[in-house]
């Protein structure tokens, strides 16, 4: 295993690329944070000429759409364009069924303190079971709905309600570096497909799921063809390339302005508690399967984003990884129950999508290298024996 020399993650991280020693995600999170403060101003000065040409003239629909979860940095956006740019934006949030507590009160404020419509959307409880179920089994990733709601519904409603202008949050640059600052990139659908969707859409969940699901329980998950999006003239931008990204920030401001609140009890598997309100698992099983998968989890993803940008040091960044990546959170017996399957089941099938770059089997136990030295095991090996040879050294 090779690691980041800058911060903590391992070259098994998704997209990632190791070069002289210092990650693709450190690389690009370095030219961000060289930008000089006449840069962010030009690049405001941009997005208010941009988003002005948006602007309602007649007040006869709505200036944007938020997709928003109620997070901290869904504040943050609204507080940017309702606030600062007066727009008027419609909140949209797909709902998962599993928010925290924190989460739901987050998300209900929006609409008080921003004076703004919001449109929240679930789909069928039984639905979202299944679909849990299905895609752990396929692709080792109970939460495909969430990332496809969360990319779908919103594009869906700017279509039907002809609201040309989403604007997201956050640059996709820092999961690994994919592009540069100079990119201003923008969502599409490609992104969506190949990185949101793992490569999947709903056609393929319906069709592994036997009967259990059809189109119509999957509307909400049909991306708007080619021709409705160029009627409309749908654009999602990301707030993150206009003005400068700071979580840490966000949560302040935030916290300070609106009352916004972060979670109440200690995370398992990381030591922040402003991330991932709106979905339990996301900060729990959901992230033990990418450790189980690539030998990471939250605690590198958020040691390593506050090491980008000064809030740690990478000494301390290695203690929260040796803390919180391989902790098997006690979510993962609700999760269990919530879908029906068994300790057994569940360690048989996530075992079966670990890297083989990462793992290898000793003792009839997991093992991988470790970011502060050596090697260490991490659980019993769940796979059948023809299954092991892969693993084996």
């Amino acid at each position: 295993m090779q690691y980041c020399s800058k911060c903590v993650y391992p070259i098994s991280a998704a997209q990632l690329e190791i070069s002289d020693g210092i990650c693709s995600a450190c690389q690009t999170a370095e030219v961000f944070e060289s930008l000089s403060n006449e840069e962010w101003a030009s690049r405001e000065e941009r997005f208010r000429e941009l988003v002005e040409g948006y602007r309602s003239k007649d007040g006869s629909n709505y200036d944007c759409i938020i997709p928003v979860s109620g997070g901290k940095d869904s504040f943050f956006q609204a507080h940017i364009i309702a606030k600062k740019f007066g727009l008027k934006p419609l909140l949209v949030t797909y709902h998962g069924n599993n928010y925290l507590p924190e989460g739901d009160y987050d998300r209900d404020l929006m609409r008080q303190v921003f004076d703004a419509d919001h449109m929240v959307f679930g789909p069928s409880v039984k639905v979202l079971k299944t679909l849990n179920r299905l895609s752990f089994n396929l692709m080792g990733d109970m939460n495909w709905h969430a990332h496809c709601g969360i990319t779908t519904y919103p594009i869906q409603i700017a279509v039907k309600l002809n609201i040309p202008l989403i604007i997201w949050g956050e640059v996709f640059w820092d999961i690994a570096g994919m592009y540069d600052a100079d990119d201003f990139v923008e969502f599409n659908a490609r992104l969506r497909h190949e990185h949101a969707l793992r490569g999947y859409e709903w056609s393929d969940l319906v069709e592994v799921s036997k009967g259990d699901l059809s189109r119509n329980d999957l509307l909400w998950s049909v991306y708007p063809s080619d021709e409705e999006i160029r009627n409309v003239g749908v654009r999602g931008i990301c707030i993150g390339n206009y003005f400068k990204w700071d979580p840490n920030q966000h949560t302040e401001l935030v916290t300070k302005e609106y009352g916004w609140k972060g979670a109440q009890v200690p995370f398992e598997r990381t030591y922040r508690l402003m991330s991932n309100l709106d979905d339990r698992y996301e900060n729990g099983v959901h992230d033990l399967l990418k450790f189980i998968k690539f030998g990471y989890g939250r605690g590198s993803d958020h040691a390593s984003k506050d090491i980008r940008t000064g809030y740690m040091d990478r000494s301390t960044g290695i203690e929260m990884v040796k803390k919180y990546d391989h902790v098997v959170s006690q979510d993962l017996n609700h999760w269990l129950e919530y879908v029906g399957m068994s300790k057994k089941q569940f360690w048989a099938t996530a075992d079966s999508f670990r890297d083989p770059r990462v793992w290898w089997i000793k003792n009839g136990e997991w093992w991988k290298e470790n970011i502060w030295g050596g090697s260490s095991s991490y659980g019993e090996v769940h796979l059948p024996i023809d299954k092991q040879d892969l693993y084996k050294r």
